[in-house]
């Protein structure tokens, strides 16, 4: 057994995974509000690299590249309640507020620990999980709670909830210089850069004078050369942190790229006379 998800409203969900950790490579379209009931959760972003576990309650705001790893922990599988908090429906809850919110540079993950009204409010939910299905009235209040306790925690949550603007066009190199690492389209590149997928194609051949597909592989393989040379991490953990899906692929990759394989570099890292030593 491996994913399953229970939904009692398309955006509230019951979701876990057991015998072995899942990753993936995600633009978050909707701001997620996230309460851990167990095992452990990887967040690798541009700026950072969170862990959540047990009881941990965090909010992930949308529009953000990530590589989501998921891993059982202690026996138990990792499992969380998760909440969608949708820009449709936080444009109805904000129409009836005086707001104004503040610019911002791309907002971070916020944490709020084992924070107890938001504990309460997320694990009230579980006995509908075993109903399958919440009233649509409840639902709506259920998410307003959440929203309220955290409008009454975080003063400055409005700034990023009440903030409908979609991306528009930055400077590509900049942005992709930073976030090479996720494997996402061409097409989810391009939108968060403020582009349709040709002007990005174009914009992309200008500012590199290559393809993406060509840019990326070489990005992602060299970063993955200094996690090893550097930071001593294993392949299996630096392949999918880097932007690749399989490690076998991974190791081919590199092995063309550099000369030698993961495992050859990190056997010899440290010495002189060796591609580790050599600083490549």
């Amino acid at each position: 057994m491996e994913y399953q998800a229970k939904y009692i409203t398309e955006d509230i969900k019951l979701s876990w995974y057991e015998d072995k950790f899942f990753k993936s490579d995600i633009m978050f379209e909707h701001h997620m509000l996230i309460w851990f009931i167990s095992g452990e959760t990887k967040i690798v972003q541009a700026h950072g690299t969170y862990i959540f576990k047990k009881g941990d309650i965090f909010l992930i705001p949308r529009n953000q590249l990530a590589t989501i790893i998921n891993y059982p922990k202690e026996g138990l599988p990792h499992k969380t309640v998760v909440m969608h908090l949708t820009t449709a429906w936080l444009r109805d809850y904000y129409a009836r507020l005086n707001v104004k919110p503040a610019a911002m540079a791309t907002p971070e993950i916020l944490h709020y620990a084992d924070h107890p009204l938001l504990e309460s409010c997320l694990s009230s939910l579980i006995p509908y999980f075993d109903m399958q299905k919440l009233p649509k009235d409840i639902a709506n209040l259920k998410i307003t709670e959440a929203v309220t306790i955290l409008r009454s925690i975080d003063s400055s949550i409005d700034n990023i909830l009440a903030n409908f603007e979609e991306p528009g066009k930055i400077d590509l190199t900049t942005y992709m210089e930073k976030n090479f690492m996720f494997n996402m389209t061409l097409e989810k590149f391009g939108y968060l850069t403020g582009r349709s997928l040709t002007t990005f194609k174009r914009d992309f051949k200008k500012a590199f004078a290559t393809t993406p597909q060509r840019w990326l592989t070489k990005k992602r393989l060299e970063l993955a050369h200094y996690q090893f040379v550097e930071k001593k991490k294993k392949p299996i953990d630096v392949c999918f942190e880097v932007g690749f899906e399989n490690l076998s692929h991974f190791s081919y990759a590199f092995k063309k790229q550099f000369g030698y394989a993961p495992t050859e570099l990190l056997a010899s890292a440290g010495s002189p006379s060796v591609p580790g030593g050599r600083g490549r």
